[in-house]
């Protein structure tokens, strides 16, 4: 128990250098991993070595950004080229003129699922809301009518399908087929996204009716937001295709397996084989993915290299920040790891008869409680579980699941999605947790039961 009083001082720690001191989460990240290695070497505390602290933290730095280095900094791109050549506004606007005003809720939804598969969530935020409140402003509804659905969307890719951050690094961790986790992650996030959007949107304009009212200008709403004109954008096929590529690429090696060799990867791949297992491997998914992206959204509706190279500079400064804290993030993990915090842990619970997944759901609760970042919590949790899969025989892609859900709950006023939410539907923090806090867990919870269902079929 001594190396968990260790664990507790260094989140308690990690707490309050960014809630106290707001320092940056990548120093306070590496900061804490220090401190809890330190603790770890203390005699009966853990396993740790005062000359294996710097290794754990290369190691962990090196070993989850080996693939998400062309992962996330090419799906950065590839998103931001669709939404820069109108593509966004194209898919958004074909789909709510398809849906009609009787099921325009759906219509957005849709919209920001397909989007937010290609975009980080802050930046499918920043981009969407002003088509959402376009629309909104239209057909004369309040803005959380609409920004309800679409927040639980993107929050629902954000948190279950890669080649987002936290799916995807997590299934590095746990060494999950991305693949499984992205089907088995689309079959979670639709009924998570209808729970927490249109059904939830029913149950908030009751108790919290003051935050619906009919808005004509919103405060946070950017000034240099490009305006398109939608015989000028490409055709919504081509846009639908470039966002969905990496995965349609990463489902036709996901199938190919199931149906030859009872969905598990091919151990010893060539051949045709090997082609279909290329294809599906997150790295050439967005290498490929963004070549076309280039000709879809960039080539092919006239615009020059040098206008698509400033594009790609911008994606890559807006993730630069995240992917140092997903390397920091994967350090603390590794130095739990090493330290032999999440042995411990997995010695507590091997008897329990709670479920494995339940088991990581709550612990990744508590993380994200404290921590705020989803991500964060996310890497840390599969730090400390990863040995209840072998131990209780869990999916490794349903385990990757179950920590993303319970990565998006209750999100308050440590996590930096509060606060954008807040700015940019104009509430104030009270309306804010009515509103956002409550989504967030509503498809944490909701993921959780649909992940125990699947849990029994799988």
């Amino acid at each position: 128990m001594s190396s968990l009083l260790v664990l507790a001082i260094g989140i308690a720690l990690l707490l309050v250098l960014i809630i106290k001191f707001h320092m940056n989460t990548f120093i306070a990240l590496i900061v804490t991993a220090v401190v809890v290695g330190f603790g770890l070497c203390l005699p009966g505390f853990g396993t740790m070595t005062l000359a294996k602290i710097p290794v754990s933290i290369e190691k962990g730095i090196g070993s989850s950004l080996g693939e998400l280095a062309i992962v996330f900094g090419f799906g950065a791109i590839l998103g931001r080229l669709v939404a820069d050549a109108g593509g966004t506004y194209r898919i958004a606007h074909t789909l709510i003129a398809k849906f009609g005003s009787k099921h325009i809720q759906i219509a957005i939804m849709l919209a920001s699922f397909i989007i937010g598969i290609a975009l980080f969530f802050e930046v499918g935020l920043v981009l969407l809301i002003p088509i959402v409140f376009a629309v909104a402003l239209e057909a004369g509804l309040p803005l959380l009518y609409l920004g309800i659905p679409m927040a639980a969307a993107l929050s629902v890719t954000h948190g279950f399908l890669p080649p987002h951050p936290a799916p995807t690094a997590i299934a590095g961790v746990l060494g999950a087929n991305p693949g499984t986790v992205l089907l088995y992650g689309i079959i979670i996030a639709i009924p998570c996204a209808i729970v927490a959007g249109p059904m939830f949107t029913k149950l908030a304009q009751r108790f919290a009716p003051d935050a619906f009212v009919v808005k004509k200008h919103l405060e946070a709403f950017g000034e240099d937001q490009h305006q398109f004109k939608l015989e000028d954008t490409p055709s919504f096929g081509l846009s639908v295709l470039t966002s969905l590529f990496p995965v349609l690429l990463m489902g036709i090696t996901t199938i190919y397996d199931i149906v030859f060799n009872d969905g598990k990867p091919f151990k010893n791949p060539q051949g045709f084989d090997g082609f279909v297992t290329m294809l599906g491997n997150p790295v050439f998914a967005m290498i490929a993915s963004l070549v076309f992206a280039l000709w879809a959204m960039g080539w092919h509706q006239g615009l020059h290299n040098k206008q698509l190279m400033a594009t790609a500079e911008t994606a890559i400064k807006s993730i630069a920040m995240l992917l140092l804290i997903i390397g920091a993030g994967a350090a603390f993990k590794q130095i739990l790891i090493d330290g032999g915090i999440a042995a411990q842990i997995s010695h507590i619970f091997q008897n329990s008869s709670v479920s494995p997944l339940i088991l990581a759901w709550l612990i990744t609760v508590l993380l994200r409680v404290a921590l705020g970042s989803s991500t964060v919590a996310a890497l840390t949790a599969a730090g400390l579980v990863q040995p209840l899969i072998a131990a209780g025989g869990v999916n490794p892609a349903l385990m990757v699941l179950v920590i993303g859900a319970g990565s998006l709950a209750a999100s308050h006023v440590n996590d930096a999605g509060f606060w954008m939410f807040k700015e940019y539907f104009d509430l104030n923090v009270k309306q804010t947790l009515q509103i956002w806090t409550v989504l967030e867990t509503i498809i944490a919870i909701t993921g959780l039961v649909v992940i125990l269902i699947l849990n029994l079929f799988i």
